[in-house]
């Protein structure tokens, strides 16, 4: 495991008791995983402050989403934000998203060490978002894997079934949202626990008190990938 207080990340060699050999023919692209303390002693690289810092520049792609639990409605903003924006928030249910902080913060950067056991053509971004209690993005999936590192305070995953094209959506939502949800597995982690949800299953996190989330995204192969990536 990794010692993480100086954000000096090297590559994983375990993900928990499982060995990345086990882990790459058991479960990857095949079915989720928990990771408890994958990183000890973590510390998030960015502050929640930090971050709101990154969601008010020009070039940085950031997105506000603000949840109506009564009505099932998610309401979806893009940045850059003014700074008068976070004094108008409701206290609760909302979410900041700040794509591409890889490449924005040397320290977040530095994260990608521990991942270099997927090869490296595989990785999209890692997005980092914050949340205060109840915040998320509704039930969802997405096309690619993703590894969900906890960085701050706690978070509730509900997990359920794979999904496709076909899986219907709530109409009329900026983003795309589940119309139904049957959860199969849920967890509440704590900094340095590590989430692995392989592309198309459904997942729906929420912040249990405030929350800082990062999200490394890695590319799901086609097969003809795959055969050059084994031929290189």
């Amino acid at each position: 495991m990794s010692e993480t207080t100086d954000f000096n990340f090297s590559c994983l060699t375990h993900l928990g008791d499982l060995s990345i050999e086990q882990f790459l023919k058991e479960y990857s692209q095949k079915r989720p995983l928990l990771i408890p303390q994958a990183f000890s002693n973590f510390q998030s690289p960015i502050s929640a402050e930090e971050l709101a810092g990154l969601s008010l520049e020009e070039d940085v792609v950031s997105r506000l989403i603000i949840e109506d639990r009564k009505n099932r409605d998610w309401k979806l903003q893009h940045g850059p934000f003014d700074e008068s924006i976070f004094t108008q928030l409701p206290e609760n249910d909302w979410t900041l998203l700040v794509q591409h902080v890889d490449s924005l913060d040397p320290d977040v950067n530095s994260l990608l060490e521990a991942f270099r056991f997927i090869p490296n053509w595989r990785l999209d971004d890692i997005m980092v978002s914050y949340a205060p209690d109840g915040g998320g993005v509704g039930p969802h999936f997405d096309y690619f894997d993703v590894f969900l590192l906890q960085g701050e305070g706690q978070r509730r995953w509900k997990l359920g079934p794979k999904c496709d094209e076909s899986s219907p959506l709530i109409p009329g939502q900026a983003m795309k949202i589940l119309q139904s949800f049957k959860t199969e597995e849920e967890y509440v982690v704590n900094p340095g626990d590590l989430l692995y949800i392989p592309a198309q299953y459904a997942h729906w996190g929420e912040a249990v008190g405030e929350s800082v989330t990062y999200s490394i995204g890695f590319r799901a192969p086609s097969h003809g990938e795959i055969l050059l990536d084994f031929s290189q």
